[in-house]
């Protein structure tokens, strides 16, 4: 079982969001580079990746594309 990138963030807070309903939903997730992101400001210079196992991929990506459609203002007509 080898760890996969699900997504990568402009800041830690973000990650650790997208990382907390993954768990949430019983997937486990890991953030990478989170703290040479925080060093530089996190400005997103340095993206904060975020892993999951790569069995675990397919499931964590439906779960974060229908948190950011969850998240996302209603369209406009």
């Amino acid at each position: 079982m080898s760890l996969v990138e699900l997504a990568r963030f402009g800041s830690r807070i973000d990650a650790d969001l997208a990382r907390l309903m993954l768990e949430d939903e019983g997937i486990g997730a890991t953030i990478f580079d989170g703290q040479v992101n925080s060093f530089y400001g996190g400005f997103g210079l340095i993206p904060v990746r975020l892993m999951v196992l790569g069995e675990d991929y397919d499931e964590a990506q439906a779960l974060l594309l229908a948190d950011a459609k969850a998240g996302a203002p209603p369209a406009r007509d």
